[in-house]
């Protein structure tokens, strides 16, 4: 297993001699409000969901979805979060040539790979804060089989508009081209209508999108994902490559009662917006360049080498993407979280900087 993301808060605390809960995370993009008190509270009355074999076909969390977004409930596929899905498509797809974004999110790729798939790769440009131009339009052509497409993008946080999405659409139509579309931090975004794809199932049968409750509703260790497919032959396919109860039904409740929770929605989305223009302000200020971004978390760059390391010491975990392909080691990514814990990582930086 490929140790390749953040989150690894054990390895730190391990070589500092300390609890792991005492090291602030900001290596991952996760919700700073935990888990809903919603949630919470229905996780601690239904424990006894444990003992029993969850539905395999998540029916009530389907439901829950195909409201909650106006999807049709035929097209949801739920997994074992996004990952699962990604593997899963790529096993029954087995994709000889693939597209993806660099920077993007690591696991496209490395499934890919799984399977032997040759991997092509649209290069972002860092002299326009890693926006797709028109010319990627180019890269789509008939000996693709899939593309891979992460919006709001990780780790740069951009977003891709709807109107150039369709163009992208078309083509991939027109070719017969698999396009996946990331949407796991749209529910971040606060016009999700503009980028969304969405409403564009059903019209394109190439079309396939993901989505899970790791990020927005803070459920990393519970593992709840699903896909949303314009072909059902496909959704099929996937389907039939799952283990036997992919889902516990403890995941499968937590997914409903989260849904349902408009207030934790609101909560979260005020929070993300005050708490980024705050950490962007200090760390333009303390001399880091911060790229615009539409999601929980900021890419900045660093006049300071070896910055991870030195905020390990104190006890403080970012994410360095210098094993992005497209940035460098001066790149580094931190997730929103807490006023309180954002300024410690702001005071932390002003000691290393002063």
């Amino acid at each position: 297993m490929h140790l390749i993301h953040g989150g690894d808060v054990f390895s730190l605390a391990e070589k500092l001699g300390c609890d792991d809960k005492k090291i602030i995370d900001f290596s991952v993009n996760i919700n700073p409000l935990g888990l809903a008190p919603s949630v919470r509270t229905a996780l601690a009355q239904n424990l006894d969901l444990a003992v029993q074999y969850p539905d395999p076909l998540c029916r009530k969390l389907t439901e829950a979805i195909s409201d909650h977004y106006g999807l049709l409930k035929e097209s949801i596929l739920c997994g074992n979060g996004a990952a699962d899905l990604i593997f899963r498509l790529v096993y029954v797809c087995k994709p000889k040539r693939a597209l993806i974004l660099a920077p993007t999110f690591a696991e496209y790729a490395l499934a890919m790979e799984q399977v032997g798939c040759e991997v092509v790769a649209y290069n972002l440009k860092e002299n326009n804060n890693f926006n797709i131009q028109e010319d990627f339009l180019e890269m789509l052509t008939p000996d693709l089989d899939m593309m891979w497409l992460c919006n709001p993008n990780n780790p740069t946080g951009q977003l891709t508009s709807r109107t150039f999405l369709i163009k992208v659409l078309e083509k991939c139509e027109t070719f017969n081209i698999k396009l996946i579309v990331d949407e796991c931090f749209m529910d971040f975004v606060e016009t999700p209508e503009k980028y969304s794809l969405l409403a564009e199932l059903g019209n394109y049968k190439c079309l396939v999108i993901l989505k899970a409750f790791t990020k927005f509703y803070a459920m990393a260790g519970l593992r709840l994902g699903y896909g949303c497919f314009s072909d059902l032959e496909l959704k099929k396919a996937v389907q039939q490559a799952a283990q036997p109860w992919s889902v516990s039904g403890i995941a499968q409740l937590a997914g409903i009662v989260a849904l349902n929770d408009d207030e934790y929605a609101k909560e979260t989305k005020a929070l993300i917006r005050r708490e980024y223009d705050y950490i962007q302000e200090h760390l333009t200020r303390l001399g880091f360049y911060c790229y615009p971004s539409a999601a929980d978390y900021i890419l900045f760059k660093s006049p300071i080498k070896g910055l991870k390391e030195m905020l390990m010491e104190k006890g403080i975990l970012i994410r360095h993407c210098g094993n992005y392909a497209g940035l460098t080691d001066l790149h580094y990514r931190i997730g929103i979280k807490s006023h309180e814990q954002n300024q410690l990582l702001i005071e932390a930086l002003e000691q290393l900087k002063y």
